[in-house]
């Protein structure tokens, strides 16, 4: 019994020679396949930290008395998304308004302890852009409300 396993075992190398030979091709292939998926994610993740949907990025307008008057400043706000970057509010306003704005600054709003009865509560945090339109433009932000 031990002969034959002996000549198993030769027979199992020579098979595994025979396909290592082969696999120089095979692995170059795998390489290139792995090398092309690997640019298809670097995209992918660009696209979607550059171009989050403009949608998820700028939430709501902010419609208060402070932000009337500065209307008048072309300057509009807007309640955004916590990760936004300067970058990504201005590309978002230019999809969804089709105005590109000068600068946009941006506040971190803490949100502040309330009280329900005999409970306390915090209102959530939330960031805050400003953004600066060109002199002459415009966006409609009351319609609907």
């Amino acid at each position: 019994m031990g002969l034959l396993d002996r000549w198993k075992k030769q027979e199992e190398k020579k098979a595994r020679t025979v396909k290592s030979a082969k696999t120089p091709k095979v692995q170059k292939e795998k390489i290139k396949e792995a090398i092309v998926e690997n640019e298809t994610k670097k995209e992918k993740s660009e696209q979607k930290a550059a171009g989050l949907l403009a949608e998820k990025i700028i939430i709501k307008p902010l419609v208060t008395e402070k932000t009337a008057v500065m209307e008048s400043l072309n300057k509009y706000g807007f309640i955004v998304s916590r990760q936004a970057t300067k970058e990504q509010i201005k590309r978002a306003v230019n999809e969804l308004y089709g105005i590109k704005p000068i600068a946009v600054n941006m506040v971190n709003v803490q949100g502040k302890s309330v009280r329900f009865g005999r409970n306390n509560g915090r209102r959530s945090d939330y960031k805050k852009a400003l953004v600066t339109l060109p002199i002459g433009k415009t966006i409609t932000i009351h319609e609907g409300v």
